[in-house]
């Protein structure tokens, strides 16, 4: 509660009469940051609480999904400082990436230029929110105060050997002779000219994530959704299996295959290298040449989405040539399938059609054939219908016949250890990061090729190596640094002779990957990029907040990060992000996913101008479930309005009391108590939808005792309702709170509410009784004898609406929720 009360000044010039948005939101928005209101500085007496938001990509233009996320995220910030905790809430842009190249190519602008543009626009726009962002730490990651560090952190990453160079396939535009990005294939064309993009390896750059992929599984210290964890998990796909080799007939080839499912090896029938798969050359007879290099034609055009895809047609070619099963001898084809994949594994799989459903497909497809090797208990000997995938008992397997599969899995395992063709393995479906694009608009690679001294990194005093600004953007299909007069020249740090400069950018994930800790000084300018001390109070952040859709990239990669600077000694910490939320979507007015080319896109703008900021943030938050989203109805919003010229009457208008009631002033301090109780359980689960709706309801009440609660009580419950509602509408509150009422500035300055549970007890409660769970009655009880279970009975069975279904019969049982519910069960 607040400090001693003071009657509120209401007299008609200490008010403004009505409420009008325009007139005060930008008045508090700049007094806020010439106050520097918001601004956050490490202090060691307060328990910290580090806010962030995933930042945004410099679009040009924020639309209603950016409120979406950035308002409700300040408000439940706000609600964090009211409670005491010294709050960090940055903003800055996520710069660098394709969208700023395009527009370099369409437009004629620079991307430097168009971006900052749009960092200057987006900066403005999200300052209408009224926000507690400390806009004194802002951020652009296409800045070279930003990206010097990430050009020392690879260097760091070369040294530590997580960085390093390697080929990989790559979409490949035959017409431009050049590297397109995932985004620039549209329905496997080229996007500038329509040629159909094909699949070539290509040297590129890497980190290995997968050194970490075991530690990644480990989420222990954090609090995350369960569906991202599982994504995570789902994706590193940490899998327990043996390798071993499947040696090629009259050849000293042998193609190392992984499984899961060693029970099943004696079901081998042919073995499927991957179209990328380097021995498919090698192996293929001079019979199957011509279809085996047309296949792998066919397979560079897809993508590995697309080849994976389980609704897709099974294909495949025969090499021509024969591998020998090594645990019964017999001969089994060698194939071609694009269904492999040459970066998975060791791009090769053995085809048991008998126990795997896509085998099965594949094997009545090109008749091969199908031999039962785990059937379930009871098999008649008979042909299998379809692919049996559960535990079973094994047949056709030599000594291992009979045996449960469960336990012969070990024990065939085992066995091929023994033979010395195989070993047991710990796999993952996580790959290395490929980090190399080939583009002009991000962090250049800080990386030299010598003719005498190979790779060599560029040395730390030379950083950074900055983007020239004299770059021509031609639609070519490469970077354009890899055609500027100067920049790929350079010298070797090693022997002193020419060298060539990497022409690659880096992935702009990098730039999402360590951010976070960036902000706790983004001008901080030596090594490591941020401030240790600083970021070591700060971190990890408390709550972070945005899309799912990040949840196996920008996520992922951040923690590895982190953990990487921790074996750097750069911090002590291995997680980035303590808890996590991920916010719905909000959907056009017509319930579908906003776009331009639907004309359903929302502008905030358009709205903030009339009715205001606050109720376009309080709408947003009662439209649903903050997790779960919902589309944008104009209509709804009027509620809102209402409500908030509601709260400005109660705080601003004059009350005619003739006599005081006592009874109102003991309702209306129930109605606060509880309301501070329930809102601030709610705010603390991110629920804001029902937040506002108990705030609603306490102001309905307010209307109830508008003339017969006293003036303390009145005032009381209007200063508690101002504070409970300033994380939500921070400009209404503030106008309210520190012009009107004349209370001290600011309101988000101020504690927040405390409940006291006696005074927000109920003195009557109301008890739903049912009769063999069907309602029948309502009893209102004296709150005091709630928990006498006996008392409570017999008051219901004195109803006579009960008395009508329990007459003549005897109740058997009695089932009771303290103060909510009866059940009598009867018969």
């Amino acid at each position: 509660m607040t400090a001693e009360p003071v009657p509120l000044d209401r007299t008609p010039d200490a008010r403004t009469p009505r409420y009008v948005p325009s007139d005060i939101e930008g008045k508090w928005q700049r007094q806020w940051e010439d106050d520097g209101l918001y601004v956050a500085a490490t202090d060691a007496s307060r328990p910290k609480y580090y806010a962030l938001v995933m930042f945004p990509y410099t679009s040009g233009d924020l639309h209603i999904g950016h409120w979406y996320n950035y308002g409700i995220a300040d408000a439940h910030a706000r609600y964090k400082s009211m409670r005491g905790f010294n709050v960090l809430m940055p903003m800055g842009f996520d710069a660098f990436g394709l969208p700023a190249e395009n527009a370099a190519i369409d437009r004629g602008i620079h991307p430097y230029t168009w971006t900052m543009q749009n960092v200057e626009r987006m900066t403005q726009q999200i300052k209408t929110i009224g926000g507690m962002y400390d806009w004194s730490k802002t951020l652009a990651s296409c800045l070279p105060e930003y990206y010097t560090w990430n050009q020392w952190f690879f260097i760091k990453f070369f040294e530590k050997g997580l960085a390093y160079r390697a080929e990989a396939p790559v979409n490949w535009c035959p017409k431009d002779q050049g590297v397109l990005a995932n985004e620039q294939v549209q329905d496997g064309l080229c996007w500038r000219c329509g040629t159909p993009v094909i699949r070539r390896n290509l040297e590129q750059w890497f980190f290995k994530i997968t050194d970490y992929a075991e530690e990644l599984l480990d989420f222990s210290q954090i609090e995350w959704p369960e569906r991202v964890e599982t994504m995570q998990r789902n994706w590193i796909g940490r899998s327990e299996g043996v390798q071993f080799d499947i040696p090629v007939v009259d050849s000293d080839q042998k193609i190392a295959v992984y499984t899961t499912r060693i029970d099943t090896v004696f079901g081998v029938t042919w073995v499927v290298l991957a179209p990328e798969h380097p021995l498919v050359d090698a192996l293929t007879t001079p019979e199957q040449r011509d279809a085996v290099k047309a296949y792998q034609q066919q397979a560079s055009k897809q993508t590995e989405v697309e080849r994976l895809a389980t609704d897709k047609e099974k294909t495949g070619v025969f090499t021509g040539t024969y591998a020998v099963n090594p645990v019964n001898g017999s001969r089994v084809p060698i194939w071609v399938a694009d269904y492999v994949l040459g970066s998975y594994g060791t791009g090769a799989v053995m085809g048991v059609p008998a126990s795997d459903e896509r085998d099965f497909i594949f094997a009545q497809k090109f008749q091969l054939p199908i031999i039962p090797v785990v059937v379930p208990e009871g098999w008649d000997g008979t042909d299998l219908a379809a692919a049996y995938t559960d535990p079973g008992v094994m047949v056709n397997s030599g000594q291992f016949d009979d045996l449960p599969s469960t336990i012969s899995k070990v024990k065939v395992a085992e066995w091929i250890e023994e033979l010395g063709v195989g070993k047991r393995t710990v796999n993952f479906r996580l790959r290395d990061w490929l980090i190399s694009r080939q583009r002009y608009w991000g962090t250049p690679i800080p990386m030299l090729y010598c003719d005498t001294d190979g790779i060599v990194a560029v040395p730390e005093a030379d950083l950074p190596i900055l983007l020239p600004q004299d770059a021509e953007f031609k639609p070519t299909g490469e970077s354009p640094l890899a055609s500027h007069p100067t920049f790929t020249k350079a010298t070797c740090p090693k022997c002193g002779g020419p060298a060539r400069r990497e022409t690659d950018t880096m992935d702009t994930f990098m730039d999402s990957s360590w951010y976070f800790l960036r902000f706790a000084d983004p001008h901080y300018d030596v090594p490591p990029g941020f401030d240790q001390e600083k970021a070591g109070y700060w971190m990890p952040v408390d709550q972070y907040m945005g899309g799912v859709e990040h949840a196996v990239m920008h996520l992922l990669y951040s923690r590895f990060f982190m953990r990487v600077l921790r074996d750097l000694g750069l911090t002590d910490q291995s997680e980035p992000f303590k808890r996590l939320f991920n916010q719905g979507t909000i959907l056009g007015p017509d319930g579908l996913r906003m776009s331009k080319s639907k004309g359903n896109v929302v502008n905030p703008d358009d709205y903030v101008g009339t009715i205001g900021a606050d109720a376009v943030r309080c709408y947003l938050m009662f439209i649903g479930p903050w997790d779960q989203g919902g589309p944008w109805n104009v209509q709804s919003i009027s509620g809102i309005i209402k409500f908030l010229n509601r709260v400005w009457a109660v705080a601003t208008e004059p009350r005619a009391v003739t006599s005081p009631d006592a009874a109102s002033d003991a309702k209306l301090l129930r109605a606060v108590h509880q309301t501070i109780r329930d809102v601030t359980e709610d705010l603390e689960k991110f629920r804001f939808n029902t937040m506002l709706a108990k705030l609603m309801t306490l102001v309905n009440t307010m209307y109830e005792v508008r003339t017969s609660a006293s003036v303390a009580a009145w005032d009381e419950a209007v200063r508690m309702l101002l504070l409970m509602l300033a994380p939500s509408a921070p400009h209404l509150t503030e106008e309210l709170w520190s012009t009107t009422l004349g209370l001290p500035y600011s309101i988000h300055k101020q504690p927040w509410p405390a409940w006291d549970e006696a005074l927000a007890a109920e003195d009557e409660l109301r008890v739903a009784v049912t009769v063999n769970g069907k309602p029948r009655a309502e009893l209102v009880i004296p709150a005091a004898v709630q928990d006498d279970e006996a008392h409570v009975t017999a008051l219901a069975l004195a109803l006579p609406r009960v008395q009508a279904f329990t007459e003549g019969k005897t109740v058997r049982r009695v089932i009771y929720r303290a103060g909510k519910v009866l059940n009598l069960v009867v018969g």
